[in-house]
């Protein structure tokens, strides 16, 4: 398994992993029409920008055999004023293919993922789940993360969603 930085080229791959692993991690938490509309083209071009960006996040993807994306993160500096400014990351994404669900891609790139944090200087991490999805939830609860008690309601595909906010020291 190869974790790298993404590059601009890998953009439909970063799409096609993104719109595989919506549709399989949140069936039946959001709306099937929501979830067959996700489009590969589209967000392929939002990808390019996101990477071609001068302000861009930090996107690491594990790729397989052949050069495959199976996965990627994507993470900043925490969006607001919520913490102090340069303590505290938001991981903004982390997905893997639904074949690679279980292989420990997921867990190398978390780790890889929080690495990156530390050199870049932040001491926490933050980041948003729905709280329906217990596969995540529980993920996350084994790598360390924890919910802060921080709760939005976010719609999505017309369905109103409740998001949970978990934390992570990066030096435990």
């Amino acid at each position: 398994m190869v974790i790298r930085e993404a590059l601009p080229e890998d953009a439909a791959a970063v799409a096609a992993v993104h719109v595989l692993s919506w549709r399989a991690a949140y069936r039946g938490l959001v709306p099937d029409a929501y979830l067959a509309a996700l489009d590969v083209e589209e967000r392929t071009a939002g990808w390019q920008a996101r990477l071609a960006a001068p302000d861009r996040p930090t996107v690491l993807v594990s790729t397989g055999p052949g050069g495959r994306v199976r996965a990627f993160s994507c993470f900043r500096a925490w969006p607001d004023e919520t913490f102090a400014p340069g303590t505290t990351a938001e991981l903004a994404a982390l997905y893997a293919l639904p074949e690679a669900w279980g292989t420990g891609v997921g867990r190398a790139l978390l780790a890889a993922s929080a690495e990156a944090l530390v050199e870049a200087g932040f001491r926490a991490a933050a980041l948003w789940v729905f709280e329906g999805n217990a596969r995540g939830r529980r993920f996350y609860e084994a790598a360390g993360w924890r919910p802060d008690g921080e709760v939005v309601r976010e719609e999505t595909g017309g369905r109103v969603l409740a998001e949970l906010r978990y934390r992570r020291d990066l030096f435990a």
